[in-house]
């Protein structure tokens, strides 16, 4: 899970471990550096993975929006990335997207991390999508994190936000519209067939080590390239599926600011009109 939920996650990296690429700059995104992956990614969003993305006509006319999406596949998340990449071949690289990225990333993988910053991503913090939005550009969020991307394969046509609505609050203190962003197909890239973390995590508490000195929030089992049959959250490369991409219409709600993200019941309210409005999506574009 590349891009990941915010309000919910653990300490950031030290800046003054590594000066450059922390994720706590809007100015570390490189325009020039996307444009030199477009041709690769292309590639594989016309031919290995067909893609196909509709809904473009939903988005608000500005560009200050958070696109809040439900993506699959493993860590590999083809339809993040190709959604991304739509996004960028729609728009052009220089309007500006950035994603919210979990910081457990630069911990495990600094140089994806690196890569991932020049092509748009923040650290996962309130801090950052706030600042983002404030200079009119759009944010993307996937608040299900691991729990999401790793669902399993049953339940790979429901939304699963595991509980998370710091998206929620981020919108309206910030006067935002949010569009969903759904996808169908990329399950099918990596097979999840159950996930026993809740196991694992029994162990760690009776003095097992756990995975890299981190806690990864899942542990699945699955199907996928190229282990075969894979235990844990580990990198996977994805098998080839047909992926349907589909911006929903933009959600606005009745009262903003800081008053109504500070009142709980308000945000539970608006959390479920999002969930529901998503599902029903989802839904429809799977049965299509």
């Amino acid at each position: 899970m590349i891009l990941n939920p915010f309000f919910n996650s653990n300490p950031s990296p030290n800046p003054k471990e590594n000066p450059r690429f922390t994720g706590w700059s809007l100015q570390d995104r490189d325009p020039e550096y996307i444009r030199s992956l477009m041709p690769f990614l292309g590639w594989f969003y016309d031919h290995y993975f067909q893609v196909q993305t509709s809904g473009w006509e939903n988005l608000p006319p500005q560009n200050k929006m958070l696109l809040v999406g439900s993506h699959n596949g493993g860590l590999a998340a083809p339809d993040m990335f190709m959604g991304l990449y739509a996004w960028c071949r729609q728009f052009g690289t220089e309007r500006l997207l950035y994603g919210l990225m979990h910081p457990k990333v630069w911990q495990v993988a600094p140089e994806v991390a690196t890569s991932a910053v020049r092509c748009g991503a923040v650290i996962a913090h309130p801090r950052m999508g706030m600042t983002a939005l404030r200079q009119d550009a759009t944010v993307l969020v996937y608040p299900g994190g691991g729990e999401d991307v790793f669902r399993p394969h049953a339940l790979r046509n429901q939304i699963h936000f595991a509980g998370r609505k710091g998206f929620i609050k981020l919108a309206l203190r910030e006067k935002a519209p949010i569009v969903p962003v759904i996808s169908s197909g990329a399950h099918d890239t990596l097979i999840v067939l159950t996930d026993i973390y809740d196991w694992v995590k029994q162990l760690h508490q009776l003095g097992m080590p756990w995975l890299l000195g981190l806690d990864p929030e899942v542990f699945p089992i699955y199907l996928g390239l190229p282990w075969g049959l894979g235990i844990g959250p580990l990198p996977n490369f994805p098998l080839p599926a047909k992926i349907r991409i589909h911006i929903c219409p933009a959600i606005e709600f009745e009262r903003y600011g800081r008053d109504a993200a500070n009142d709980r019941e308000y945000v539970d309210i608006c959390y479920q009109q999002v969930k529901t409005a998503m599902q029903q999506q989802l839904d429809d574009l799977v049965t299509q």
